[in-house]
């Protein structure tokens, strides 16, 4: 079948690139126009597979078809000669991304920075911290007061105004890429706000545009596709359909009313936000997080989230960048069943994507003392394709959900449900003993489901042990800190710094205060950066120069270290319950991570690293001792070593 497909893409090619070269005759320049001809030669048999699969029964196929290519061939002919440049970078070093040298952080703009210029002012401290990654918050133009934290979009080519204009975007895309920082943009193309000039048509009665959504003119379809559908905010509205009586029609709103889902079946809409994202790139993204990825395409009698047409539709929207801008990669945001995250990671859907599952068993571990939850996902659910990386966060602007796989817990014996409670109470300081300080997100008093917001130094410890004033207690919050972010930096792919926690920042819930932001718990741990703490950030007596130093410490030997490129990860075990041990290895070098996630002393025999490392004594680069093969490790409270050969 697919030798038939392809057959069928070299035919349509033949006929599609002559019409092409007409509509774009003297637009471009000829050696810029081969070039395009040439990766339209190599990548076109894929989109065109992904499109036939998806729209091929549709009448308008090829006339749909000739649009995306000439969509693409003007975007090539706009794009900047440096990001053309770039282009054929990435193409000869496609691993680019894989390297021990990348390391993300993620900000709100107006919250780090107070606007786009502002944040120019603040790569010096980027570089200081070692980024080479930096993904903003959503930025666009979205409605006034409840945008959803800006992932309701009424332009994808308009900076919120508050924080400058997309030629500013442009601009610190260019400094931050001449400084080795790569931007990285939400495209948030399951949805847009109901203020976006496709819904604004809609709304006017087009019918034109209102085929771009999901919208019924009663509740019959609605009905029967909710019956399978679940609640995403479900203490906030219920049902995914919302009635607008300016058309008296529904339209489907899987998030919140004022989201309108986009309907992917029809292929102006494929074609349309092909457009968009290929403009952000030409802006200077290197990387777009695909917002909400599950749902983007709905079928009947089905929940309507991971279905296959999904994988297929990002497909399609990956061949389509590799035509037009191939030094672009995507991140896929699927906060799912585990096994369903990793189907969207691969060189030919998302080359990077968020590892929910390690970011919420780190957690777990912490609160239970015990890795053995975490261990068995790092041993099962953790590879990936060669040409692929995860994204590993300690928090993210969004909830901690608990998404481990029941099936793993039963297998330790762990009843989830009430694991799932039990981690609820403990990060909520609900739990005897806990010294967390979060704050429940959409929870269900019925069934005790919830989720959890909170900044990492508060959910580790550090706010109430400042509250109590507690010396001990602080030393033990920064261990737990620098623990969670070591294993991010060093289990394998791109670590992901949240902006704030370098310097310990606390809890903010000022947000009570604000009507449009009061219902929504996850604006506690999105508080603006305290310039105060940050001057405090070199002087080692502080809290924040501890945890400041310490995670640049963790960052600058990472970027050293070699065996810390690529994915490849073999889990070690430990000897211990409360001890996490991984080999890292790339080529030729090799690496020994212990992590003690106890507030206790743990003792790990000398048998347990003495076959993965070469030499009969080994450094540890944390601390730059030696320690010899044949004697046991004494591994102090939450304490991390990295283990490398260290000579004879």
């Amino acid at each position: 079948m697919v030798v038939h497909e392809d057959k069928e893409a070299a035919r349509s090619l033949a006929r599609l690139l002559p019409r092409l070269a007409l509509r774009v005759e003297g637009a471009a320049d000829p050696a810029v126009w081969q070039v395009f001809v040439g990766r339209v030669e190599r990548h076109f048999a894929p989109l065109f597979r992904s499109l036939l699969e998806l729209y091929g029964l549709r009448y308008e196929f090829f006339y749909h078809l000739e649009e995306i290519l000439a969509s693409a061939a003007r975007s090539w002919i706009a794009r900047p000669r440096e990001l053309q440049a770039l282009d054929a970078a990435r193409e000869h070093d496609p691993a680019w991304f894989q390297s021990q040298r990348m390391v993300g952080a993620v900000c709100y703009v107006d919250l780090f920075a107070g606007n786009l210029c502002g944040l120019a002012g603040k790569i010096d401290y980027l570089r200081e911290l070692g980024i080479t990654y930096l993904h903003l918050m959503p930025l666009f133009r979205s409605p006034e007061g409840n945008s959803d934290g800006g992932y309701a979009v009424s332009s994808y080519r308009e900076v919120n105004p508050k924080l400058g204009t997309m030629e500013d975007l442009a601009t610190l895309a260019e400094a931050l890429r001449v400084n080795g920082i790569s931007l990285v943009l939400d495209f948030i193309f399951n949805h847009t706000s109901d203020e976006h000039d496709w819904a604004k048509q809609a709304l006017a009665g087009d019918e034109e545009y209102q085929d771009y959504y999901y919208v019924f003119p009663d509740r019959s379809q609605p009905d029967a596709y909710q019956q399978h559908l679940r609640d995403i905010f479900p203490d906030q509205r219920a049902g995914s359909f919302t009635y607008r009586p300016e058309i008296d029609k529904w339209v489907w709103t899987t998030f919140h009313s004022f989201q309108w889902d986009l309907n992917y079946a029809n292929p102006a809409v494929f074609r349309r936000m092909g457009e968009e994202m290929l403009f952000l790139a030409n802006q200077g993204a290197e990387v777009l997080r695909l917002d909400a990825v599950a749902f983007a395409w709905k079928q009947l009698g089905t929940p309507c989230e991971s279905l296959p047409q999904v994988h297929t539709l990002v497909r399609a929207f990956n061949s389509l960048a590799r035509i037009a801008a191939p030094s672009l990669l995507f991140k896929s945001e699927a906060i799912v069943h585990p096994d369903e995250v990793a189907r969207y990671i691969s060189p030919e859907e998302c080359q990077i994507s968020y590892n929910p599952l390690v970011m919420a068993l780190s957690w777990e571990s912490l609160a239970t003392r015990e890795v053995r939850l975490l261990q068995l996902s790092l041993q099962e659910r953790f590879q990936t394709d060669p040409g692929s990386a995860w994204v590993n966060y300690v928090r993210s602007h969004d909830d901690i959900g608990w998404t481990f796989a029941d099936s793993d817990a039963w297998r330790l014996g762990i009843d989830s449900v009430g694991h799932r409670r039990f981690l609820n109470e403990f990060y909520t300081g609900k739990f005897f003993g806990s010294f967390a300080a979060g704050l429940p997100f959409q929870e269900n008093p019925r069934t005790g489901d919830a989720r959890i917001s909170g900044t990492c130094a508060s959910l580790a410890g550090l706010e109430q042990a400042i509250g109590q004033g507690d010396a001990r207690l602080i030393d033990l919050a920064i261990q737990r800190i620098l623990l969670l972010y070591g294993v991010a930096l060093s289990v394998g792919g791109i670590p992901l710094l949240y902006l704030g926690d370098e310097l310990g920042t606390l809890n903010d819930y000022t947000y009570l205060s604000d009507p449009a932001k009061s219902e929504d718990s996850r604006w506690v741990h999105r508080p603006a950066l305290d310039c105060r703490l940050a001057e405090r950030r070199h002087d080692a007596r502080t809290t924040e120069g501890r945890i400041f130093q310490g995670l640049a410490h963790l960052i600058c030997l990472r970027k050293e270290s070699p065996a810390l490129a690529g994915g490849s990860l073999v889990v070690v075990p430990s000897g211990s319950g409360s001890v996490l041990c991984y080999l890292r290895v790339c080529g030729a070098e090799r690496l020994v991570v212990l992590a003690n996630f106890s507030e206790h002393e743990q003792i790990i025999h000398a048998g347990t690293i003495s076959g993965h490392l070469q030499t009969s004594t080994c450094i540890d680069l944390l601390s730059n001792t030696t320690v010899s093969r044949n004697e046991s490790i004494l591994l102090a409270a939450y304490s991390l070593q990295w283990l490398v050969d260290g000579g004879k």
